[in-house]
């Protein structure tokens, strides 16, 4: 699979090209930094599991697109206010959590997009150079913003041809530890049923021509490989604190063995 060389975050999704990212749920700027020159593809904010602040976000956007990487936030929730306040700071797109069905796709993609393609209120901010840039912002929000539905209901699972028909949603990706959850076997992803919800998203993805996305969260890139052996182009890789904990775990217990 041809990795993403350069290339905007929505046009590798569309040729469904490879792009590894990961989690960031500490607020410190070095973190954003540290990451961003590892070399990861793109950077998510995560709003939802974390304390992170709309002032602690746009720093780190700030940081994750000076380093020349993209910055997305994941949501605390399918919210147009946040949407609205996230991309006025600079997000890049927008990762939104527990998408089960086309109505809540749409309204996702309405609150990323001014009118008429959406609803979102027009303000001068970071994202608008304070103003100076609003019209150089109006013509990227159109052609380069990103919207990722997250896939982690059974809900969504039955509902995925439908979500994945919604213009505007440039991609998906699989949530494991809710879906499983959702489907009363949380964390048990080789159980028959997880397997088969995940299957039938892999297949309708593949028949729709639409890009497979997976949230990889243990700190193994053997896992990692192996959902890119299947096809996925979309992959996050871990988060922060797993990296620094299981990192930290493990070297001690090798010194003390």
């Amino acid at each position: 699979m041809e990795q993403c060389n350069g290339k905007s975050l929505k046009k590798a999704l569309r040729e469904k090209q490879l792009t590894i990212g990961s989690w960031i749920t500490l607020a410190h700027p070095a973190i954003a930094e540290i990451m961003a020159d590892a070399g990861f593809d793109w950077l998510t904010v995560d709003m939802e599991h974390s304390v992170i602040t709309i002032r602690e976000a746009e720093e780190l956007i700030r940081i994750i697109a000076l380093k020349g990487k993209t910055a997305l936030v994941r949501l605390t929730g399918n919210d147009s206010s946040q949407i609205k306040r996230v991309m006025d700071a600079g997000a890049h797109g927008v990762i939104v959590p527990m998408v089960n069905s086309h109505e809540q796709a749409e309204a996702a993609v309405r609150a990323v997009k001014y009118p008429p393609a959406g609803t979102r209120g027009v303000g001068l901010a970071r994202a608008q150079k304070y103003g100076a840039g609003f019209e150089e912002y109006v013509e990227w929000l159109e052609d380069e913003s990103v919207v990722i539905a997250q896939i982690e209901h059974i809900d969504a699972i039955n509902n995925i041809e439908s979500i994945l028909s919604v213009e505007g949603i440039d991609g998906t990706i699989i949530g494991p530890y809710d879906l499983s959850a959702s489907m009363g076997k949380p964390g048990k992803f080789e159980d028959s049923d997880v397997k088969a919800a995940i299957a039938h998203y892999e297949e309708v993805s593949v028949k729709l021509h639409k890009p497979l996305g997976y949230h990889v969260v243990p700190s193994d890139y053997t896992q990692v490989s192996a959902r890119i052996d299947k096809g996925y182009s979309f992959v996050a890789f871990s988060t922060d604190f797993l990296f620094l904990g299981e990192t930290c775990n493990q070297s001690l217990k090798k010194i003390r063995s």
